[in-house]
């Protein structure tokens, strides 16, 4: 345990020293900024860019536009931003040798692996996090009398697929060499999950639905059970990956 701490320390202080937590909290702090912002603004550009003769008109804007505009933003570009954080933590090291000598010196490599993906996981957390209380302190101040349903129950399902998809770049950089192959693996993976929802009887399953229904988990009539499924198997995927991370991290000659 105690050598699991010293590495998790380790990891996060080169995140702070390269400048790369930093990067994510800014990234993350403007997710949390736009998300309200273009909501309430959305309206009136539209009105100024419309051509002269052609009216357009839009709908008050409302606090489910904020939280809409939010989850676009964290499951397009906030979920790639972390993965493409990410996916050198193992494979540059592996490529660079610097594990040789931990791991000679009696580091197991399950310390290794897990403290890397646990400092993943505590980065991922912690920009959601802030994104989130940024777009909900802004949301209340411009929308205080809309009431929204389940939000935190849809922000606790984004925060599971992100620790998913953690996990899936975990093991492919356990198996490949190479940081851009392992991006195109995970890329395929996510298309596969996308290829799934073609068919209806697999939709109960498939972890995607985590972050494809979020806006509409905000409506008080959306089921929390039809997720129980989707969850219970993001959760078991995750653990089967990190389980087969291990077991090929193990195997790989360092």
């Amino acid at each position: 345990m105690r050598a699991y701490l010293a590495f998790i320390k380790k990891e996060g202080l080169e995140l702070i020293r390269t400048y790369k937590l930093l990067l994510m909290f800014l990234i993350f702090f403007a997710f949390g900024v736009m998300s309200p912002l273009m909501a309430k603004l959305m309206p009136d550009l539209m009105s100024q860019l419309a051509l002269e003769g052609i009216e357009i008109s839009l709908p008050e804007p409302s606090a489910i536009d904020c939280y809409a505009q939010f989850f676009k933003n964290l499951t397009q570009m906030g979920l790639l931003v972390i993965v493409l954080m990410f996916s050198g933590m193992l494979t540059q090291e592996l490529g660079k040798g610097t594990l040789v000598h931990l791991v000679t010196k009696g580091l197991p490599k399950s310390t290794i692996l897990l403290a890397k993906y646990t400092v993943a996981s505590l980065s991922w957390t912690a920009c959601l996090l802030l994104a989130f209380s940024v777009t909900y302190g802004y949301t209340v101040y411009l929308f205080s009398g809309d009431e929204i349903f389940h939000l935190f129950y849809s922000v606790s399902v984004l925060w599971l697929f992100g620790l998913f998809l953690l996990a899936v770049s975990s093991f492919f950089q356990t198996i490949v060499k190479s940081q851009a192959t392992q991006l195109i693996l995970v890329a395929f993976c996510i298309g596969g999950l996308f290829l799934l929802k073609l068919f209806p009887k697999m939709e109960e399953y498939n972890p995607l639905t985590l972050v494809t229904d979020n806006v509409a988990m905000l409506d008080k009539a959306y089921d929390l059970t039809s997720l129980t499924i989707p969850i219970f198997m993001t959760i078991g995927l995750t653990i089967v990956l990190l389980l087969g991370s291990l077991l090929a991290f193990f195997k790989k000659q360092l």
